[in-house]
């Protein structure tokens, strides 16, 4: 398990992480999600030993991360980390080697993962050569091609077409099934939804949100109602209640305290009820009002 245990850093007067901690547990695709400048790869950073944390500890099989355990991380930047001028072959052989692969073991891992990200045409051309897609790959590999331990990975998708978010998908969700801890970043909050088994949030150095999808989507218990002919506002003045959306004969509420028998109840006393059911925000919702929600508290 890769455990980050309350780790701060600064630059500086700016706080930049403040006590953030997550586990990523065996064969756990993990997605850390936050807007720009939120500590997302900072944090990395620190798990990676490219900066140090003012406090707090990374942990591997509950142990502290030394540099032998990092040689066994695949890591990917958010940057380009390639050398544009080598070619695909000899630079994923040239990784595998510092890794501590022999000659025989860099060549057949370099054309294991080239042929499953469908780069195996390209081995011999420059990586500036290449498409952004394709050298988004190719760091992909580089990520992969000493079977590390444990992969982390800063906004890995970007930049790359549906196939190939297909097919990168498909290895991480393959490395996670073989018990690869996997953390990634990304602001496709779409496909983290449908990747990732956990999730955290981040906003502003701090960790404000973290569980599985259907954990994060039922932390507020709201209710869709089709009311027909109701008066306007029929809701509004429900206790224990907050209209999050209210249009024509639909309205969205979110039940803060209140028993949805007792909200049916109202909405029957308002007109005939055409449609009652739970209402399941998708991620994007769920994390828009985890942030708004920690606005206030990071502002007292």
């Amino acid at each position: 398990m890769l455990d980050i245990r309350g780790i701060s850093k600064r630059f500086g007067t700016r706080t930049v992480l403040s006590d953030v901690s997550f586990t990523v547990r065996p064969g756990e695709v993990f997605g850390f999600v936050g807007s720009n400048g939120a500590g997302k790869t900072t944090t990395m950073r620190i798990v990676l030993g490219v900066l140090a944390a003012d406090s707090g500890e990374v942990r591997w099989k509950d142990a502290p991360i030394d540099a032998d355990v990092r040689r066994r991380i695949g890591y990917m930047p958010e940057e380009r980390g390639l050398y544009p001028k080598m070619k695909v072959e000899d630079h994923l052989q040239y990784l595998a080697r510092l890794h501590g692969l022999g000659p025989g073991e860099a060549r057949s891992s370099t054309r294991h993962w080239t042929e499953r990200l469908g780069i195996a045409s390209r081995l011999g051309d420059e990586v500036q050569k290449l498409s952004l897609g394709n050298q988004q790959r190719v760091q992909l590999a580089a990520a992969l091609v000493h079977d590390p331990e444990v992969l982390v990975l800063d906004e890995p998708f970007s930049g790359l077409d549906p196939t190939a978010v297909e097919v990168m998908s498909k290895v991480l969700r393959d490395k996670a099934d073989g018990g690869i801890p996997t953390v990634f970043s990304s602001h496709q909050l779409d496909l983290v939804e449908r990747l990732c088994d956990r999730i955290g949030i981040i906003a502003d150095g701090r960790m404000v949100a973290v569980g599985t999808v259907e954990e994060l989507r039922d932390r507020d218990h709201g209710v869709v109602l089709v009311v027909e002919g109701p008066p306007a506002g029929w809701a509004d003045a429900l206790p224990g209640v907050q209209v999050v959306a209210a249009a024509g004969t639909r309205t969205t509420v979110r039940l803060l305290g209140a028993d949805d028998q007792q909200v049916l109840a109202a909405a029957l006393a308002a007109g005939p009820v055409h449609e009652f059911r739970r209402h399941r925000p998708p991620l994007t919702e769920v994390y828009r009002d985890v942030v708004s929600a920690a606005a206030p508290e990071r502002a007292r």
